[in-house]
Parts: C-alpha cells; sequence; structure tokens
C-alpha cells in the first residue's frame, strides 16, 4: 500500500490520502499549536511575546505582543492567527457566549492554542493533574465527546498520554523540521 501526504491551505488541518487509486482514502487531520521542542515561532519574535515555559507549553504574552505576524509566518503548522476585527455569527449582534469570551486584549495580536494554561497553572497551586481531573485539563479535551483527545505528561509512564504513546502506532506532524513537536497523532493500535 502506498501512502501520499498533501497539505491544503485554509483552516488548520492537514490531509491525508491513503492507498491507491481507486481505493483511496482520504483523513482530515485537525492542527493547532504544536507547543514545539524548538518553537520557530519563538525565535522570529521581536518583542520576546512568545516565550516557551520550562514545561513546555508556548505561550503569548498579549501585552508583548505588537502584531507584527512573524510567527504566524514562521510557523510550519499555521497554528498562529491575528485577527485584525471581531466577527460573530450573526454579524454585529454577539451572543451571550459570544460576549463572555470576547476579550479585547486579543484583537490585533497573535493568538493560538494555549492548552487552557490558566487550568495548567491553577493545577499546581491545587495539587491537581492535568489530564486526570478534569477541572485543570484544556477545555478541547473535556468537551470532546468522543474521547479522541487525551493531555498528559508523556514523562509520567502512568499517565494516559505515556499509556496511548507505548500502546498505539503514532506520529508527530512534520517532524522532519526539527521543531519537536510536543502533540501526537495516534494512527493505530500496535
Amino acid at each position: 500500500m502506498k501512502a501520499a501526504y498533501y497539505r491544503r491551505q485554509g483552516p488548520a488541518r492537514e490531509v491525508f490520502e491513503i492507498g491507491e487509486f481507486p481505493e483511496v482514502r482520504r483523513t482530515f487531520v485537525p492542527v493547532g499549536c504544536m507547543h514545539c521542542g524548538d518553537p520557530p515561532c519563538e525565535h522570529v519574535c521581536p518583542t520576546t511575546a512568545t516565550r516557551q515555559r520550562s514545561d513546555g507549553l508556548v505561550t503569548i504574552d498579549y501585552e508583548l505582543c505588537i502584531g507584527c505576524g512573524y510567527c504566524a509566518v514562521a510557523c510550519p503548522y499555521q497554528a498562529r492567527h491575528i485577527v485584525r476585527r471581531p466577527r460573530f455569527a450573526y454579524g454585529a449582534k454577539r451572543t451571550e457566549s459570544e460576549e463572555k469570551r470576547f476579550d479585547e486584549h486579543r484583537m490585533s495580536v497573535a493568538t493560538k492554542c494555549s492548552f487552557c494554561v490558566d487550568r495548567i497553572d491553577e493545577a499546581g497551586k491545587r495539587g491537581l493533574t492535568p489530564g486526570v481531573d478534569p477541572e485543570v485539563t484544556p477545555a478541547c479535551v473535556n468537551a470532546c465527546i468522543t474521547g479522541t483527545l487525551s493531555f498528559g505528561d508523556r514523562d509520567d509512564p502512568e499517565s494516559t498520554v505515556s499509556k496511548l504513546l507505548g500502546s498505539t502506532v503514532h506520529f508527530r506532524m512534520h517532524e522532519e523540521l526539527g521543531t519537536e513537536p510536543g502533540m501526537y497523532y495516534v494512527w493505530d493500535a500496535k
């Protein structure tokens, strides 16, 4: 079986084509910030707004970000975005949930997934474990109704993530670029 891969421009996703004609399947893979071990976005940030924390998470200080977009250009995963003006589901009128989550400080600056860094920080203060205790686990993991997303410390052999990596065939997207992506994609069981 031959496998092919191509990148589609547009929303943050990758498209994989697997098989040979006429038996070809397409798989759409969501892409977010990879929280790289060697983040290209950090290297090009002129204000040091983008930083890698000691726990490996890559964050943005919105007070320092000037919205230059260098990080968005440097990110090979297209995970950085700059929103210049607010957009809402119904035009100018905000829904109740849009009103609650709108943050003026995130306009005209770089934004990305932070793995809900505020929750991770809260875990340390409360002695809880991200990936185990829902209130300190990234919201996307909690909200995923299929259980497709997992979060945890890959260096902890007892974490869900370590167990998944030990029992599955997985890959890291564009690992060949040397960015050391921190997100793993499970491909199949071993």
